[in-house]
């Protein structure tokens, strides 16, 4: 499904067709081992699942130069465990094979990178311009003075969802939200972390400053089985 003039919505990711982009968020690698450590017991099926994801979207995309993973491919913020450091590796290796060029833009919880990064020469930036898209993680504003030229800006961070109820039960879904940001088109990106659906816009405190706003407007395309175009997020405000 297309969301924007020569962007399209790929499962969890966008594909920026101009480009032959395929960008991805917040994969947060070692979350489940995160929460084995705090005393959650919770089978660990993250890294499988998201490898056999991956497989699907890139085989239904053709065309993809660079692949781009914006912000927080791991999920410890001070250390590099042993699974994150063996999976991380797995995944830049596996889609190393798939496109021509990686990029990583740093996010928050990507307070130690380098280490893996360089392990494979992948560059890590803190942000990445291809014309007049800006991609950024989304944990802070850009200066208004870098948005020259730019009029498509791509965050991730948040890790959207919102609650679909039909009258007998609810469920939540990861989804992606377009509106405005200082005049400019804001895509948000749902989280590629699949043990949580993330965070109910409409529910919820929001980080992302860009968020820091009225999202009534903001357009909503949920993922599901397939994406579905929900409209614009006031008609969920009768939930709240």
């Amino acid at each position: 499904m297309e969301i924007a003039k020569d962007i399209e919505i790929v499962d969890l990711c966008l594909y920026l067709r101009k480009h032959r982009t395929l960008i991805l968020a917040d994969t947060h690698i070692g979350y489940e081992e995160a929460l084995n450590k705090g005393g959650v017991l919770i089978p660990r099926f993250q890294f499988k699942e998201t490898m056999e994801r991956l497989r699907k979207i890139i085989g239904n995309v053709k065309d993809v130069d660079r692949i781009v993973i914006n912000g927080d491919i791991k999920h410890e913020f001070g250390t590099i465990s042993e699974l994150e450091w063996r999976h991380t590796i797995r995944l830049l290796d596996f889609l190393e094979e798939k496109s021509k060029q990686i990029i990583l833009i740093k996010g928050n919880h990507d307070t130690i990178l380098g280490p893996i990064a360089r392990k494979r020469e992948v560059k890590v930036v803190p942000e990445l311009k291809l014309q007049d898209i800006l991609i950024v993680h989304g944990d802070k504003i850009v200066d208004e003075k870098d948005l020259k030229g730019i009029k498509t800006m791509i965050i991730g961070h948040e890790h959207p969802a919102v609650t679909v109820e039909d009258g007998v039960r609810e469920e939540m879904y990861k989804c992606f939200l377009k509106g405005k940001f200082l005049g400019r088109e804001l895509i948000v990106q749902p989280s590629f972390n699949l043990v949580t659906e993330g965070t109910d816009v409409i529910k919820e405190d929001l980080l992302s400053p860009f968020l820091k706003q009225d999202l009534s407007g903001f357009e909503c395309y949920i993922v599901g089985d397939k994406v579905y175009s929900f409209g614009e997020l006031r008609k969920f405000f009768k939930y709240t």
